[in-house]
C-alpha cells in the first residue's frame, strides 16, 4: 500500500454515488476538495464522522471546500447511509477498489489481534490545482470538520 502524500497530484478518479450518478474529480476541477475514505457505511465511527461533516458543511463550504466520501460499500448501502443521516454530499461506492487503490488507502489492518485487508480511514485535502495539501490519517470521527478547518 503506497498512500498518496502532500504534494502529490490527485488521481483523476470517478465512481458512482448513492443516487447512481457518475462523479469524477473533473466535476471539482478548479475547486478545493475534501475526499474522505471511511471503512463501512452505517457503522458507529463512520456515522459520527459523516454527521460531523454534515453538521459543519456550511463552515467547510465557507472556506471553499466541497466534500466527497468514498468506501467499498454498494450504491444501495451508500444510499441508505445518506438517507438515514441526511448526508448532502456524494458518497461513492467503490466496490472494485479502484479509487481506494489510487489513493493508497486499501491495505493490511489489525483489529483485535486479527489481520485483514481494509480501508484506512483517511482524508485528503486537495487545492484548486489538484494538489494534495494535507492528509489526515488520525481522523477524530466526532471532530473531523474541526481537523479540516484548522488546516
Amino acid at each position: 500500500m503506497k498512500m498518496l502524500k502532500i504534494g502529490d497530484k490527485v488521481p483523476d478518479f470517478k465512481g458512482i454515488d448513492q443516487d447512481g450518478n457518475e462523479v469524477s474529480y473533473q466535476d471539482f476541477a478548479g475547486k478545493k476538495l475534501v475526499v474522505f475514505f471511511y471503512p463501512k457505511a452505517s457503522t458507529p465511527g463512520c456515522t459520527a464522522e459523516a454527521c460531523d461533516l454534515r453538521d459543519n458543511e456550511n463552515a467547510l463550504n465557507a472556506q471553499g471546500y466541497h466534500l466527497v466520501g468514498v468506501s467499498a460499500d454498494s450504491v444501495k448501502r451508500q444510499k441508505n447511509f445518506a438517507e438515514k443521516n441526511n448526508l448532502p454530499f456524494p458518497l461513492l461506492a467503490d466496490e472494485s477498489h479502484d479509487i481506494l487503490n489510487a489513493f493508497g488507502v486499501w491495505g493490511p489492518k489489525k483489529f483485535m489481534g486479527r489481520e485483514f485487508d481494509g480501508i484506512h480511514r483517511t482524508t485528503f485535502i486537495i487545492d484548486e490545482k489538484g494538489i494534495i495539501t494535507d492528509v489526515i490519517e488520525k481522523v477524530k470521527t466526532k471532530e473531523h470538520a474541526k481537523q479540516i478547518l484548522e488546516k
